[in-house]
């Protein structure tokens, strides 16, 4: 799948900013333009946020981050770059004369990508050189957790561009939809655009407040959107009938005066106060960034209850999250190809997700051994047994495990996973993990675990080959010389 080699950004204020961030954090070199005086402070803090969401997000293991290299000029950030993107504000003339500047300084060969949320592709080239690169790549907030990009070409874009840039967006853990044709504000914002104009109304006329509103979309249709859209969401509410009986029952009341959608509210400063008022009521204090987070560790646990959808195999934006974390483990970053092997082998690092969390505001049961689980898949990976040696008809099966809860591990919590093999044979591997917090390095938890390689197809026992044996022993052997660790060899309840 082609990559992204270089990215420049023209911008680095909230879009830009995320742009930046999703860049980087997927490994990639980012040269940066942006001329506000606070540039640096406000891409480096959507940076930490990125980064903070990351570690709750998944466990894969990402790439060595990109480096970030604030330009003196434009021409200068874009000189090297194969992905630009722009982020300027959405001035059509702004836009036009920064875009036309970066045509001019760029690489013949380098795709240029807009944020605009609504200017026309064909507007915004009319002045390029090679307006055939030239495309819309409209993103979401937060861009470095919300996957969709809308590319869309104007009048004078290549089939060529928009297809590179469409294979471009998923090694970076993005999905991007095609808008064949263009149209002011696209599809999402004109979607955004109609639900704004009807809830600006339903303020107006104190028919609710700021925050009834919002509790009105996010404790009922906004949990179906998140993970089923609109239309599959309707067409269940059609039942056995399916979309056909759901659109001919519900079809007349479109001709119903229900909505203002085509009257423009006057939004003046008696309106203006009063959503201003209500919505510093609504946040009872909280900063920008407090509800920036607040937000991300939100997404995060969505997209993971998504990825765990359709029996395992991933649902929606969980699906996307789940082909992109193969991704990771198939590129061969994983922390374990630099292990120690005289030492347990610090194998997994991450954060306590929202989704962790229990009633009681610990990590849950389950999680423990979802750490462990991983821990010791990354082991396999470190000897060879990875997605193609499963895919081929062999793997370890997990046959027994004993956990130890000794600690406690809390919402945001930087905690780490390490292994040791205690014993080894043809068949069997025998280890103990070990979870640490990563800032105190007291134990969490413990978990001893049997392994037995398996005939995936015949579903039976049988011997390790030689290439997988030899590495397993080489750590093994290693691993002989430590002390056994406190706690191996202990059944339930047993005194220390």
């Amino acid at each position: 799948m082609t990559k992204i080699s270089k990215a420049a950004c023209i911008g680095g204020g909230v879009i830009g900013g995320g742009w930046i961030a999703r860049f980087l954090l997927a490994g990639i070199d980012v040269d940066v333009f942006d001329p506000h005086p606070e540039a640096g402070r406000i891409v480096g803090e959507v940076i930490s946020n990125a980064e903070e969401a990351y570690a709750m997000l998944t466990g894969a293991p990402l790439p060595p981050r990109g480096r970030l290299t604030f330009c003196r000029t434009l021409e200068e950030t874009v000189a090297d770059a194969d992905w630009i993107q722009e982020s300027v504000p959405e001035r059509l003339d702004l836009k036009r004369g920064v875009l036309t500047q970066i045509d001019a300084a760029a690489r013949p060969d380098a795709l240029i990508g807009s944020s605009t949320s609504g200017l026309l592709p064909t507007d915004l080239q009319r002045d390029m050189r090679h307006p055939e690169r030239l495309f819309v790549a409209h993103p979401y907030n937060p861009v470095y957790l919300l996957p969709l990009v809308e590319i869309v070409g104007g009048e004078k874009t290549s089939a060529a561009t928009i297809q590179a840039a469409m294979e471009r967006l998923p090694p970076i853990g993005m999905k991007g939809v095609h808008i064949t044709k263009e149209i002011e504000a696209f599809v999402g914002d004109r979607l955004l655009e109609a639900l704004w104009r009807e809830a600006l109304w339903l303020i107006h006329d104190d028919i609710c407040t700021v925050e009834t509103l919002d509790d009105v979309i996010r404790y009922s249709f906004g949990l179906r959107w998140a993970q089923m859209g609109l239309f599959q969401t309707y067409r269940i509410a059609g039942g056995e009938a399916g979309m056909r009986h759901f659109l001919a029952q519900f079809g007349p009341c479109l001709a119903w005066p229900w909505t203002k959608l085509t009257d423009v509210v006057d939004l003046d400063d008696a309106l203006i106060e009063k959503i201003g008022r209500q919505s510093d009521e609504q946040a009872s204090g909280l900063s920008i960034r407090a509800l920036e987070r607040i937000r991300d560790e939100n997404l995060v646990g969505i997209l993971q209850a998504l990825k765990g959808g359709d029996n395992g195999k991933g649902w929606g934006a969980g699906k996307l999250l789940k082909d992109f974390e193969q991704t990771l483990w198939a590129r061969g970053g994983d922390a374990a190809a630099s292990a120690d092997p005289s030492k347990p082998l610090r194998l997994v690092e991450t954060k306590v997700s929202p989704a962790w969390v229990d009633y009681n505001g610990h990590m849950t049961e389950h999680r423990y051994l979802q750490v462990f689980g991983d821990t010791s898949d990354a082991l396999l990976r470190l000897i060879g047994v990875d997605l193609a040696y499963v895919e081929a008809g062999h793997s370890y099966y997990t046959v027994e495990s004993h956990i130890r809860h000794l600690g406690e591990a809390k919402l945001g919590q930087a905690i780490h996973s390490a292994c040791q093999i205690l014993t080894a044979d043809e068949k069997r591997l025998h280890v103990f993990h070990t979870l640490r917090d990563t800032a105190t390095g007291a134990v969490i938890a413990t978990a001893e675990q049997m392994l037995l390689h398996v005939d995936s197809k015949e579903g039976k026992a049988v011997a390790a080959p030689a290439a997988v044996l030899d590495r397993v022993k080489a750590i093994a052997a290693a691993h002989a010389e430590l002390a056994l660790p406190e706690g191996a060899g202990r059944h339930v309840g047993q005194r220390r």
